[in-house]
């Protein structure tokens, strides 16, 4: 939500006016930029398939917040979209030879497509009614990909080439692979930052605090709802295809309803309701199951263990209790120095 408090007039007009109307903070802005130059160097000192998984799940964590932290609406069916997307960018590039940007753009809106249809159909339901028609549907897609003689059954789709971007630049290098990943996902990160810092994203966040009251104001809530539910699974999608790319698979894990729990888990674990915590909570669990990949029992258990500890002791996430930290002492510091002028 855009910060609404008011900027000192001796601020630049400019930052101001970003200030008011879209939630730009100069220390936000100094964060991203080292963020990103951080992730710029990363692939010379971690391993970039790492990395690009990483990234995607990220992505597809905070295009969930959109759903969950933003309109107050829990579901348990965006495997759907991720795993969708996957396949039809494995296929499409396999199959079809398409370019890269062409297969991403296909998943894309093969999870828009599909939250269109999803949305429209569980949209009027509320709570754990929404929740269970979001599983039951995407359930659905889990028997299709199972079924469907295109998607390979319990092998999926293998050996998924990487093409060429835009028909010109190879991208089969690990390297060259990470910065197109990049730059989607900050793409990505993007379109979901501008759209919680925007009037649309106002009024979800007035629905999600009270329903009635928006309705009352003029507002349609099932169609702010719709049109969330379509731009957080489009943007499932992107993550789901370029996620296709980076492993050069397409498998039935990616659209069963575990890696809808796992996408609930990040997405908690990192802050619900911030912006980027998704990112940081998808980014610990990616590294937990990595790094604990030659213990794999202990996987779910430490996971598990982790997300109690997190619920217990950081119910608002770790980047939610950061930014509380911070938030309450800033506030003090505000009222000390009130108290001494």
């Amino acid at each position: 939500m855009a910060d609404t408090r008011a900027v000192p007039a001796t601020t630049p007009l400019v930052i101001r006016r970003l200030r008011n109307v879209v939630g730009y903070d100069p220390r936000m802005a100094a964060a991203v930029v080292v963020t990103v130059g951080a992730l710029v160097v990363a692939p010379f000192v971690i391993y970039p398939v790492f990395l690009m998984k990483a990234l995607c799940f990220a992505l597809f964590a905070c295009a969930f917040n959109l759903m969950l932290g933003f309109s107050g609406l829990l579901s348990f069916g965006h495997a759907a979209f991720f795993g969708s997307a996957s396949y039809i960018t494995a296929y499409a590039l396999k199959n079809w030879g398409v370019t890269t940007e062409i297969g991403i753009l296909l998943g894309a809106a093969t999870g828009a497509g599909l939250g269109l249809v999803f949305g429209y159909i569980a949209i009027r339901r509320q709570g754990i009614y929404f929740a269970m028609i979001t599983l039951a549907l995407s359930q659905m897609i889990f028997f299709i990909a199972l079924q469907a003689p295109f998607t390979g059954g319990e092998d999926g789709i293998q050996a998924v080439p990487r093409g060429s971007l835009l028909g010109v630049f190879d991208v089969s290098d690990n390297m060259r692979m990470y910065y197109v990943v990049l730059v989607i996902c900050l793409f990505g990160l993007f379109a979901v930052w501008r759209t919680v810092h925007s009037p649309f994203g106002q009024v979800l966040r007035a629905i999600r605090e009270n329903e009635p009251r928006a309705v009352s104001l003029g507002y349609r809530a099932s169609r702010y709802k719709l049109w969330a539910f379509v731009i957080s699974a489009g943007l499932s999608g992107l993550a789901g295809g370029t996620k296709a790319l980076v492993v050069q698979l397409a498998s039935l894990t990616d659209v069963n309803w575990h890696m809808s729990g796992e996408v609930v888990l990040m997405t908690l674990l990192g802050g619900m309701g911030t912006v980027f915590g998704p990112a940081v909570g998808a980014v610990i669990v990616i590294t937990l199951q990595n790094y604990l990949t030659a213990f794999e029992s202990f996987v779910p258990i430490t996971i598990g263990a982790i997300f109690v500890v997190c619920v217990l002791a950081f119910r608002r996430g770790v980047v939610g209790e950061i930014l509380h930290v911070f938030r309450t002492r800033a506030g003090k510091s505000k009222i000390t120095k009130d108290a001494e002028d």
